[in-house]
C-alpha cells in the first residue's frame, strides 16, 4: 500500500467518528425540537451535512485508490447512512489499515510474496 492509499483509508477512517456522532446528535436535537422549545436542528443539520459529504468524499477518493470491490464499497456507503455505522466504518477501516501495514512489512522482509 502506498501513502496516498493509506492517506485516503485514514482520512476516511478520521471522519467516520465524528459523522456518526453528528448523525445521532441530529437525532437527538429533532425529538428534542417536537418535546420541548429546544431546537438546535438548523445547526446540527449543517454540521451533520458537512461531515457526510466530507465523508462521502473520502469514501469516493478511498474506493478510487484501493480498488474496493463494489460490495466493499457499499458497505462502507451504507454504514455511512445508518445511525451507528460510522463507528462500525471506522473500526473496519482500522484493522484494514493494520493488515495492509503488516502485509507490507512482510513484504520488505521478504516473508510473504503477496
Amino acid at each position: 500500500m502506498d501513502i496516498k492509499t493509506a492517506t485516503a483509508l485514514r482520512r476516511l477512517r478520521l471522519v467516520s467518528g465524528p459523522e456518526a456522532v453528528s448523525f445521532l446528535l441530529l437525532l437527538v436535537c429533532s425529538v428534542l425540537k417536537r418535546t420541548t422549545d429546544f431546537n438546535a436542528v438548523p445547526v446540527m443539520g449543517m454540521v451533520h451535512g458537512v461531515l457526510f459529504i466530507l465523508y462521502v468524499i473520502f469514501w469516493a477518493d478511498a474506493w478510487n485508490r484501493t480498488k474496493w470491490s463494489l460490495k466493499t464499497a457499499a458497505l462502507y456507503f451504507v454504514l455511512s447512512v445508518l445511525p451507528t455505522g460510522g463507528f462500525f466504518a471506522e473500526r473496519k477501516l482500522k484493522r484494514e489499515a493494520e493488515n495492509a501495514v503488516i502485509a507490507s512489512r512482510a513484504r520488505k522482509e521478504g516473508i510473504v510474496n503477496a
